[in-house]
């Protein structure tokens, strides 16, 4: 897979959010987008996985224009602000739903992916009850589940525990060997610095050069 922007541009309510990317993405290769909050990482993010509408530019994903040629890249696992799924269902439950609109992953690929993540399949209490960390895991496990070619990651580390940390960068390289294509936007600089290959550096919606000092 391969993922070109040129001049991407956002404006909401008059304030541009998103201004002049361009940038390359390819398999087998983890991205991480750093900057502070506001800087545009987000909103980069859901530009490539199409669920904004750009105002100009172009998203291309192997030939392909998002909001053009195809709305959605056709392969895909993410994570863009918080987690969420039903409540009164348990974890399980939550990813057979997902599992039933593609049909790729059946119940033992469910299972994996829970314990490949640290929850136990067999748990039967509801998302409602999920700790924080929980909650995250689950979302990790929704975003790997089908083994996408492009993995899109907003905060990956937010409420996980060290050791939980620790799994994600084991999860995240396996997901790589594998030929995915991943991108992570993250405040945890250790931890991307750690994971990605590239790091790319947004200050107020531009890309930098080097990292920033943001206030």
């Amino acid at each position: 897979m391969k993922i070109t922007l040129n001049n991407v541009c956002k404006s909401i309510q008059g304030a541009q959010i998103l201004k002049d990317i361009s940038l390359e993405f390819e398999s087998a290769h983890i991205y991480g987008l750093y900057g502070a909050n506001g800087s545009g990482k987000t909103m980069l993010m859901r530009a490539i996985t199409g669920l904004m509408k750009i105002d100009g530019g172009h998203v291309i994903i192997d030939g392909r224009e998002i909001g053009k040629d195809q709305d959605f890249p056709d392969s895909l696992g993410f994570i863009i602000e918080n987690p969420d799924f039903l409540n009164t269902y348990t974890g399980f439950e939550n990813l057979k739903l997902i599992a039933e609109l593609k049909r790729i992953a059946d119940d033992k690929a469910i299972s994996d992916v829970l314990e490949r993540v640290g929850l136990d399949p067999k748990d039967k209490r509801k998302f409602k009850k999920y700790s924080l960390g929980m909650k995250q895991r689950l979302g990790i496990a929704a975003a790997i589940m089908e083994k996408p070619e492009l993995i899109v990651l907003d905060e990956p580390t937010n409420a996980l525990d060290e050791d939980a940390v620790e799994l994600l960068i084991n999860i995240l390289e396996e997901e790589k060997s594998r030929g995915a294509l991943i991108i992570l936007a993250c405040h945890d600089f250790e931890f991307m610095s750690k994971v990605a290959d590239e790091i790319f550096y947004l200050k107020s919606g531009r890309l930098c050069k080097e990292r920033a000092d943001e206030k």
